[in-house]
Order: structure tokens, then C-alpha cells, then sequence
């Protein structure tokens, strides 16, 4: 049995001096190994964390949809190797910006397509654009901004809206030169809206939440989760105070439609079980989900050593790219799991990591913005690996 009173400890500390409330779930093979929390879901009203507790995801969303990218993939679907403009024809006359010598920004037409694994691994030359950037630094950015403003007059678009939009904006640097986190995931989201024919978050109803029988997991809030959804927090001064309500029109089905990009709202232990899945390779309780070769496929590191310069900073230190998740190549920055760990983070708080050599999976959730990843994700790392290796 393993003593978790340090990772008590530290969720405490958090809870007492830095987030609102936090979650934090562990598993190795299909069994729980700690259920930990501590805070308050809701400030103002009292209201604790406990373990049915829903977080938004962010960037943690996509994890769902390169597995579902892999499970395509096993049926067939496509390749990696194909052009998204087999599966997206308004991709087909794909543009890049150049610098000319004189100063002045032209657009070309790339050398290469835009592949399936350029969108997957970001490497398709897109930031991400959400929302009109006011200051846009980049003529991609720029270009991007003009298109999303014109989508938003009319509320929240559909995903596959957005990236038919974005076609017609030439991309920063050739595809596959380089490494940005950005507007791939949306690329991929719509390929995986075409070969299902289906709205990509009820893909992931269908082929994640209920194969896995994960009970606090959504895309929308409701009335049967609403009580469950953790209030969003800004921290001001070192005060926290609740997030503007625009910040969740994506998950208010009341202005969000069914066809937007999806974001996901989950437990701690909702995904570790996804995460455990992988680090299962794949099944889980009996039920294979994916090979355990596209498992690996999916998070072995794709980056040369141009893309990992891209990919460098201090909390990504030690990980690598793979195909939609990060995965650990070396311990010398500060990481204390094995060699191969994988996962990644969502932009409100998330962090999740799968250990195949253990068959471990490890999630932790706050949210709060700005979310100080850097501070807490890597101290839960280092206490949880502490006591499970």
C-alpha cells in the first residue's frame, strides 16, 4: 500500500495559498490507487471539491481526439502520409508567407501539402486564433483574425465553419519545418468530422465516454452536471475572483452549437481512466480500445532538432512531440517518472500523464487563469512519481 500523505499535504498547501480547489487521481493497471482533493469548487457558496468534480479541459480536450485520430487510423481511414485536402478540397491551394529581401511579406504557394501528420503533430504553420488578436505580430495572425471576426458576428461557429475559413490564409513556414501549437487540433477535428460524418463531440460520446462508462464527463454544461462544473476563477493580486460568464460560451448550449469545437468538461478520475486506457496500451477492463502499437505510434516523438527548439521551454523541458501528446525523452531538466511518460496540459489548469513502463496514469485539475502551471503541475509530478517509483 502506498503512503499518499505527501500529495495530501501538497494539494492542501495549494488549496490554502494558491487555487481555489484542485483534484488529483492516480491508477496503475484498472484500479484506483488515490482519490485526493481539496478546496472549494465554488468559493462563495462553500462548496467543496469532491471526486465527481468537473474541470474544463482546454487543451486537454484534443487528447480525446487523437485517440479517436488513432482508432481511425486502425480502420483504415487514412494515412499519416495523405494531404488534408484529400479529406478538406478547400486546403488544396495552400499558401505560406515569405519575407522578401527588401521587407515585404508575399504569399507563395507551399512546396508540400499540408499532410495528416503536419495537422496531428502541429507542424502545419498555424497559431491558434480563437478570437480577433488586436495586436497580431504575425501576417498568419493577422490574416486569422480578420477571418474569425467575421465568423463570430454570428455567435459561435461550427468547427468544420472555422477550418474551411482559415484555408485562405498562407500558413508561417513551410509545412513539416517547423513546430507551433495552434490550429492543427482544428484541422484535425474536422478530418475526424468527415470520415465519421458525425459532429466531432458526439464522436466522442460514442467512441470514448461510453466505451470507458465515464459518468462525469460532457461538452455542454446541463442540468444533470451543472452542479458538478467547478466555478472558473481569475487570479487578480493574489485574489481570486469568478471568471467572466463569457468565458464559457463554448460549453452553454444555449449559444454554442452542437457542430463547434468541442471542449471538455471531466473529473480527475474521469481522465485517469481515459489516460490508464492508454497506458494500458490501449484496453482497459477487458475492452481493447486501441492497439497497443498505435499507442506508441501516437506518442513517439516526431521532432528533429529545428522542431525541438520550437518545442523548448522551461516547463516542457525533457519532452518531446508526438502525434497530439508530449512525451518524455530525458530526465536532466527535473522529471523523476520513466522514459516514455506522455500526456498534456489544458490551459485552465490540467495536467495528465500516462507511465506505460508502470501502467500508471496520473491527473491532476484546478481551474484558475492565469493557471501557474509551471509551479503546481510540476511539484504534483514530482511528489506523485516520488511515492508510486
Amino acid at each position: 500500500m502506498k503512503d499518499f500523505t505527501k500529495l495530501d499535504r501538497l494539494l492542501q498547501n495549494f488549496a490554502e495559498h494558491s487555487v481555489p480547489g484542485c483534484s488529483c487521481s492516480i491508477m496503475q493497471g484498472d484500479k484506483f490507487l488515490y482519490e485526493g482533493v481539496a478546496g472549494y469548487a465554488d468559493i462563495e457558496s462553500g462548496k467543496p471539491v469532491d471526486k465527481h468534480s468537473m474541470f474544463r479541459q482546454a487543451s486537454t480536450t484534443k487528447l480525446f481526439t487523437y485517440a479517436i485520430v488513432g482508432m481511425l487510423y486502425e480502420e483504415g481511414r487514412f494515412l499519416f502520409s495523405d494531404p488534408i485536402s484529400d479529406y478538406l478540397p478547400e486546403w488544396k491551394n495552400t499558401k505560406k508567407f515569405v519575407m522578401r529581401p527588401d521587407g515585404s511579406v508575399d504569399a507563395v504557394p507551399v512546396e508540400h501539402p499540408i499532410t495528416i501528420r503536419n495537422a496531428v503533430a502541429m507542424m502545419c504553420g498555424l497559431p491558434y486564433c480563437m478570437a480577433p488578436a488586436p495586436n497580431a505580430t504575425t501576417p498568419t495572425l493577422k490574416a486569422m483574425s480578420a477571418q474569425i471576426e467575421k465568423l463570430l458576428e454570428n455567435g459561435v461557429p461550427n468547427l468544420r465553419d472555422e477550418v474551411r475559413v482559415m484555408a485562405e490564409v498562407p500558413v508561417m513556414f513551410e509545412p513539416g519545418s517547423h513546430w507551433l501549437y495552434g490550429f492543427g487540433s482544428e484541422i484535425t477535428g474536422a478530418l475526424v468530422e468527415t470520415w465519421t460524418g458525425k459532429p466531432l463531440r458526439e464522436v466522442m460520446r460514442e467512441r470514448i465516454m461510453e466505451p470507458l462508462e465515464l459518468q462525469d464527463t460532457d461538452t455542454f454544461i446541463t442540468d444533470k452536471n451543472r452542479d458538478r462544473i467547478v466555478t472558473n476563477y481569475a487570479k487578480r493580486d493574489g485574489k481570486l475572483i469568478p471568471a467572466a460568464d463569457g468565458m464559457d460560451a463554448n460549453i452553454d448550449p444555449s449559444r454554442s452549437p452542437v457542430g463547434a469545437r468541442p471542449n471538455l468538461l471531466v473529473s480527475a478520475s474521469d481522465f485517469a481512466v481515459f489516460m490508464q486506457m492508454l497506458a494500458n496500451g490501449g484496453t482497459y477492463k477487458g475492452r481493447k480500445l486501441l492497439g497497443a502499437g498505435t499507442v506508441e505510434m501516437l506518442h513517439e516523438n516526431q521532432l528533429n532538432e529545428v522542431q525541438l527548439q520550437d518545442f523548448t521551454n522551461d516547463y516542457l523541458a525533457g519532452y518531446g512531440y508526438g502525434l497530439g501528446f508530449r512525451t518524455l525523452m530525458t530526465r536532466k531538466y527535473g522529471h523523476n517518472g520513466n522514459l516514455g511518460a506522455f500526456g498534456w496540459t489544458g490551459g485552465s489548469g490540467i495536467w495528465v500523464e500516462a507511465d506505460p513502463a508502470e501502467k500508471l496514469s496520473i491527473a491532476y485539475m484546478h481551474n484558475m487563469m492565469p493557471n501557474e502551471e509551471l509551479y503546481h503541475h510540476h511539484r504534483v509530478r514530482a511528489v506523485a512519481y516520488g511515492i508510486l517509483l
